[in-house]
């Protein structure tokens, strides 16, 4: 029986992409590569994938955003250096790891996700311990994490919101990333791992965690640090809401369809109280929440789940409005006041000039209580 999963992982998701992509690719490739930068570019950044057979594939864009960014990302790990991917939350850091790891490597599982409570042996390697206690210290007792598997094989470790991990586990990449070297003690001669070609780390960390676990200045010189910035663009913002939309509720067979208007007045809406500032030019205050596109999304999906499960498939905006309030105020009650402020200005000004959509969504301040 076929197996159905929530979020099949990106290597899955696009096998097809990935394998014409592998069969058409002519370019220069680092070793161990599954593919040339110049294929990993077009996996992530979209293009027309010709073979010389006369078939081909549209690849479709799945990061929008900056694409010498991109560029420079595929640089910085053909070059065997640490790549750091930093930024606000919500700003698709973590899914452009997975897209490079999966168009680079053929894999975007080996991770580490950092937390408070994240250790040393989560990192590099743990035991059996029963095998440990049967055996004594053996490799078949070995239990290999994310660094030591991606090292054995030369594919990437993910490490993922770095600067929530303490500052002493942070550290125990130092010497990994310097002498691509893993000593495992307690096997003696045997105990030292090599790092095969195709081996690399990349982290992520928001700049909301800053002065969290600050990564020490020995650990940030062993990586080259790519700043992703949020999306600025509102017609793009709204294509990234309907497009992720869209793929969550065919995962969830949620057969309705979505509002490309209300997508729209939902970007509008993020982008003003993200910049604080309106179409017209007037200040706004910005809510202390983080107003992310990942935000954003979620948002308009609850609405068409609304949708779908309670209404007739027609999103409503009074519904819409509750979900915007908890996403909005889940950080500050002081956010409150910022978005009925934000409603009595701006959107009562555009429901003045536009009408319509806006005049309606200006109505649901009322559950703003």
């Amino acid at each position: 029986m076929e197996q159905h999963l929530i979020k099949p992982p990106v290597e899955q998701r696009c096998a097809d992409e990935l394998a014409f992509l592998k069969e058409t690719d002519t370019g220069r490739r680092p070793e161990n590569w599954q593919l040339s930068p110049k294929a990993v570019r077009t996996f992530i950044l979209g293009g027309t994938v010709k073979a010389a057979d006369g078939r081909s594939m549209d690849i479709p864009r799945k990061f929008y955003g900056n694409d010498a960014l991109v560029e420079r990302c595929i640089i910085t790990l053909a070059g065997s250096r640490g790549l750091m991917l930093v930024g606000e939350p919500g700003t698709a850091k973590t899914m452009l790891s997975e897209l490079l790891s999966a168009a680079i490597c053929g894999t975007s599982t080996n991770t580490v996700q950092g937390t408070a409570g994240t250790t040393e042996d989560m990192i590099k390697y743990s035991w059996n311990y029963a095998l440990l206690l049967a055996k004594g210290p053996c490799r078949e007792a070995l239990v290999p994490s994310p660094l030591l598997i991606g090292m054995e094989r030369g594919i990437f470790a993910r490490f993922e919101e770095i600067t929530r991990t303490p500052a002493e586990i942070q550290d125990s990449l130092i010497s990994v990333m310097s002498d691509q070297i893993l000593n495992i003690p307690e096997l003696g001669d045997e105990g030292l791992v090599f790092a095969r070609p195709g081996f690399n780390i990349i982290g992520t960390a928001n700049t909301r965690d800053k002065g969290v676990n600050e990564m020490s200045g020995a650990l940030k010189r062993r990586f080259n640090f790519e700043t992703v910035a949020p999306v600025g663009d509102v017609r793009l913002e709204r294509e990234i809401i309907l497009r992720e939309a869209t793929d969550l509720a065919r995962a969830g067979h949620i057969d309705c369809p979505v509002d490309e208007d209300v997508a729209e007045l939902l970007a509008v809406t993020y982008h003003e109280l993200r910049e604080g500032i309106t179409d017209t030019g007037k200040l706004i205050e910005k809510p202390a929440a983080v107003m992310s596109t990942a935000e954003a999304v979620s948002v308009y999906f609850q609405t068409l789940c609304h949708a779908w499960y309670y209404g007739d498939g027609t999103m409503e905006l009074p519904v819409l409005t509750e979900n915007l309030l908890g996403a909005v105020c889940k950080e500050s009650t002081d956010d409150l006041a910022r978005l009925r402020s934000y409603f009595q200005t701006a959107v009562k000004d555009k429901s003045t000039r536009e009408g319509g959509i806006w005049k309606e969504y200006l109505k649901t301040a009322s559950v703003l209580r």
